[in-house]
């Protein structure tokens, strides 16, 4: 009668035994070994072997992390308050650095990739910050991937997600761009009228050169004149075409 409990004791003993020595680990996984507390390997993906009491391993997920960082009060280097957030991808890949250097590598990215996001964008204008995004993106990810390179993590991509600005401040950057599209026309405008003004002195000037251009210029302007739709009609009269008839008397 009492045979049976303990075979079934017996029986969950093994069982636990066997899942302490036997271990199976995904193609995305890798275990760190160690053999009386001391570092001994990497082992995986597939079954894994361990010797129960002597060998504890630590499983590693080496699939890409998606990192949202928070938002972050940034100031910057023309005194503009914004607030700023961002995702960092990473993943690790060397899962041995990942668990011996330090004692938990998500965090310890998160933090760093906070002060980092800091520190980067306040030594740029605003200006720089909303126009030169993609070039932020990649100073912030290599200064990322050399600081987590001891601890077996690779950074590959950083992409600031939102600049917020406050209304004082949407205000102000309306008012700029508004002033900076009035003088833009102000600009084109007198470019028009030195251009304009350049062709009527070459008009002039080839006119003054040949009488008769001025005369037919002058019949030309006569005709639209007598086109127009007016009840009263003035007719110019220039004081060269009277010399003509405007002579000295002779004694």
């Amino acid at each position: 009668m009492f045979n049976i409990p303990i075979l079934a004791i017996v029986v969950v003993a093994l069982l636990v035994l066997a899942t302490q020595i036997i271990k199976v680990l995904n193609e995305y996984e890798r275990g760190v070994v160690f053999t009386f507390g001391r570092f001994t390997g990497v082992k995986g993906p597939g079954l894994i072997i361990l010797i129960p009491l002597v060998q504890r391993m630590v499983k590693v997920d080496l699939r890409v992390i998606v990192l949202d960082v928070p938002t972050q009060d940034v100031i910057s280097r023309d005194n503009v308050s914004v607030k700023v957030n961002a995702v960092v991808y990473f993943r690790i890949v060397e899962p041995d650095k990942a668990i011996i250097q330090v004692a938990n590598p998500f965090e310890a990215t998160s933090q760093l990739a906070q002060t980092t996001l800091r520190s980067v964008l306040g030594q740029h204008e605003l200006d720089e910050m909303l126009s030169q995004r993609d070039k932020l993106n990649i100073d912030i990810q290599r200064i990322l991937d050399q600081a987590t390179d001891a601890w077996g993590i690779k950074v590959a991509n950083v992409e600031i997600k939102h600049v917020d600005l406050d209304e004082s401040m949407i205000r102000a950057m309306a008012k700029q761009a508004e002033a900076e599209r009035t003088r833009r026309a102000k600009i084109i405008h007198a470019e028009g009228e030195k251009q304009a003004a350049a062709q009527l002195v070459e008009a002039a000037v080839a006119l003054s050169a040949e009488p008769e251009a001025l005369q037919l210029r002058y019949m030309q302007t006569l005709a639209d004149i007598a086109n127009d739709r007016t009840t009263t009609i003035v007719f110019p009269l220039p004081i060269d075409m009277l010399s003509p008839f405007v002579k000295p008397r002779r004694d």
